[in-house]
């Protein structure tokens, strides 16, 4: 949460006119706004944003209406440095968040770095840190901070960074609000708000939203409805809130397609169906407690019950007529996921300290199972099953995380404050095996893991005039595997995602240290601009080795690291607001390795990697997904009293695919095809709005202005269809790039009305 507090003084300004006729000095001083953020999980604490040793971004929910974005991973690709999405599933609920390098993804698979709050509730999932955007209510955010670095305050899973979400409340937005959307991809969209207070010190809020469409590629419709229910109390020394998150909804991502089908058609799909079935129930209870005006608890405590199905139509890898026939699998899952947890935390002011002491546990079970049953494909190339499905993995996983934590902020001097902070961590995860058994196989799931760890932070933020801040931190994080890691880590076994699971070779923590310095500074009113330099290093990094199909494996990689530089410049002042920023970001491999890429024309037997179709990574090798350089722009021009517009502009350089981790991959025409990266593309979009009233505004957004045609993210894999989508001979299969398409220019109008 954001809010503005008078802070120091700006010094006396001369009047020049006074000056050159009598040498004398007016002064004038104004009370400058200071903008705070929290500072832990558990809202509460929070700091001066000028006294924190790290870039951090904050967004209110105005810019987030400005910007008119579907959801988050939509805002925060086209409003926030350093980030851009991976759209491999093709669905704008399920993109792959990428920041700094470390990732938050709803798919399995991506080697998440992470952590996502909800007022102060963690919802990465447990079964696989994974994070569902879908269920996060858009309608009811209030503020977004997206902290940088391996901040350890914020527990397991913040190896490359957080981001904290706090969601509104009757007394801060009071009103009701209705909103209606319609447009391109056959898309129509409803929100509802209203926000009120109950007498001198309640407040309710609820937020309803509701969202259709057909999807631009082929057989992709998607439904998502959310519900958010805020009520709660806020007197002079103590408040409460308690609120309710509900969402069922549809996803329907077909995933990337190869290029070859692309060229010929880019809304087709490669094999489907891919339906993603989501649902929530989530309750959340926040309060404080003022003891005196140094002294403050805070607590928060969470009840969370998910349910998840997939079904997944996949090519069958063991098709080889007339011997085997069926060409399709259809692969079911079925998860129950039920947490609960509790943080509780006191603050303290004495003397020159700001301090913050926590604890907190967490728990979480999960019941998966998968099914499969064979079948053919009809010519949609949808799976038809012609066989009973045969359970493939039944367990029962669950994990324990108990924590300490501690965050102090000292004010050497008034221009000088030294951060500290340490978390320490106990983890325990287990799964029981009810399947495998069952199977008649000699190998089961059972495990029992434990994790501990101790993360330290320093960092030290000076004011060097009240124009310009300099600030400098060292910090440490971890991630404890989830029970989807320890339970797919057998080369010999690799799973299907989403995961038939197989023997489990025990994996190791990974463990993130991260080095930040950088310059900001406020040059004259409404200007604002930063640069920034980072190192992250990820030791026994988990990443997902893929075979080129649909199975892998998880395992810990070494070294990996990501570097890079932040530059960002914006005026917020009269009828026009710009901002621009470049970021540029060089991630690695800092290990040798060697991992399955059969599809890869470099994958040979060797003496280093003598394991068929493997090639070796080695230190230097760049990361997949991740494009070095990133560009964004951005403008809104008032116009009139009545009118906006404004203008969005995002670029990214080319990356290299998934499958080419050693980045040698070469097309010869004849057996491997694609380059191993995909192109560097921008990306412009318009909005408007026309304010026909007090409270009725009509809006409209344009993306992709110039009907770009790009792809976001990529992998090598084998191919087992023609251009048009026949099925081929499996001697006739080839390696070939896949690619996840972006969408092409749409139009969206809406109509908003307040009373």
């Amino acid at each position: 949460m954001t809010r503005q507090t008078p802070a120091w003084r700006r010094p006396p300004v001369a009047l020049a006119g006074l000056t050159l006729l009598a040498g004398l000095a007016q002064a004038q001083t104004t009370l400058p706004k200071v903008e705070v953020v929290g500072a832990t999980p558990v809202p509460g604490t929070s700091v001066p944003k000028d006294q924190i040793p790290a870039n951090v971004q904050t967004v209110d929910d105005k810019e987030l209406r400005r910007r008119q974005s579907l959801n988050l991973p939509d805002f925060m690709a086209a409003g926030l440095p350093s980030v851009n999405v991976n759209e491999m599933q093709g669905n704008p609920y399920q993109m792959d968040v990428n920041f700094r390098g470390f990732s938050a993804s709803p798919l399995l698979g991506t080697p998440q770095g992470l952590s996502v709050f909800v007022d102060g509730v963690r919802v990465n999932e447990p079964f696989g840190d994974v994070v569902n955007w879908d269920l996060i209510p858009r309608a009811a955010i209030a503020s977004l901070t997206l902290s940088p670095g391996s901040n350890p305050v914020f527990g397991l899973n913040t190896l490359g960074g957080a981001l904290v979400l706090q969601t509104k409340s009757g007394d801060t937005h009071p009103g009701t609000e209705v909103e209606l959307q319609a447009g391109s991809f056959g898309r129509f969209s409803t929100e509802l708000t209203h926000g009120r207070k109950l007498g001198e010190t309640g407040h309710l809020f609820i937020a309803a939203s509701s969202f259709d469409e057909d999807g631009w590629r082929e057989y992709s419709p998607s439904r998502i409805r959310q519900l958010f229910v805020k009520g709660g109390q806020h007197a002079a020394d103590w408040s409460w809130d308690l609120s309710l998150t509900h969402a069922e909804n549809r996803l329907i991502g077909n995933g990337p397609l190869p290029e070859s089908m692309l060229a010929r058609q880019r809304t087709q799909v490669y094999t489907r169906p891919d339906i993603t079935d989501n649902r929530l129930a989530l309750l959340t209870l926040d309060a404080t407690l003022e003891l005196s005006s140094r002294d403050q608890l805070a607590l928060t405590a969470y009840l969370r019950r998910g349910r998840a199905a997939t079904l997944n139509g996949d090519l069958n890898d063991d098709y080889d007529p007339p011997a085997v026939t069926e060409s399709g699998v259809e692969n079911r899952t079925h998860s129950r996921q039920n947490g609960a947890g509790l943080a509780l935390q006191s603050s303290h002011k004495r003397g020159a300290h700001q301090l913050t002491l926590g604890v907190s546990l967490d728990q979480a079970r999960t019941r998966f199972e998968q099914t499969a049953a064979e079948g053919v494909l009809d010519a949609t190339r949808a799976v038809v099953p012609t066989q009973e499905p045969e359970t493939s993995a039944l367990i029962h996983g669950r994990t324990r995380t108990a924590s300490v934590y501690l965050h102090d902020l000292i004010a050497l001097r008034p221009d000088l404050q030294l951060t500290l902070s340490g978390r320490y961590n106990r983890t325990h995860v287990t799964t029981i095996d009810e399947g495998r058994a069952q199977l008649g196989l000699d190998t089961n799931l059972d495990a029992d893991a434990r994790y501990g760890k101790f993360n330290p932070a320093a960092g030290l933020t000076w004011q060097a005039s009240p124009a310009l801040t300099a600030y400098a931190s060292l910090s440490q994080a971890n991630r404890a595997p989830s029970p989807i890691e320890l339970g797919c880590s057998d080369p010999e076994q690799p799973c299907i995602l989403p995961n038939a699971l197989q023997s489990d070779p025990p994996l190791k923590q990974v463990v993130s240290r991260t080095i930040e310095a950088g310059l900001r500074g406020t040059p004259a009113e409404g200007w604002r601009w930063n640069a920034s330099v980072f190192r992250t290093i990820n030791q026994d990094d988990l990443l997902f080795i893929s075979n080129g199909r649909a199975a892998g494996y998880f395992t810990n990689f070494g070294r990996t690291q990501r570097q890079g530089l932040e530059l960002g410049l914006e005026q917020r002042q009269g009828a026009l607001s710009w901002s621009a920023s470049y970021s540029y970001l060089r991630a690695t491999y800092q290990s040798s390795a060697c991992i399955v890429a059969e599809a890869n024309s470099s994958a040979e037997t060797s003496v280093a990697c003598p394991g068929e179709g493997e090639i070796e990574v080695r230190p230097g090798n760049s990361l997949p997904g991740l494009p070095r350089h990133s560009l964004k722009l951005a403008a809104d021009w008032q116009l009139t009293a009545a009118w906006a517009v404004g203008t969005q502009l995002r670029a990214w350089s080319s990356q290299y695919v998934r499958g080419n981790e050693n980045n040698r991959h070469q097309p010869d025409g004849e057996e491997f095809f694609g380059s191993g990266t995909v192109g560097g593309f921008a990306v412009v979009d318009l909005s408007a709005r026309w304010k026909i009233a007090e409270s009725l505004e009509l809006f409209g957004r344009l993306s992709n202005v110039f009907d770009r045609r790009y792809a976001s993210a990529g992998l090598l894999g084998e191919n087992a269809f023609g251009a048009d989508g026949t099925l081929l001979a499996p001697a006739e299969w080839r390696d070939e790039q896949f690619v996840g398409p972006g969408a092409p220019r749409a139009a969206w109008v809406g109509l908003r009305l307040n009373f």
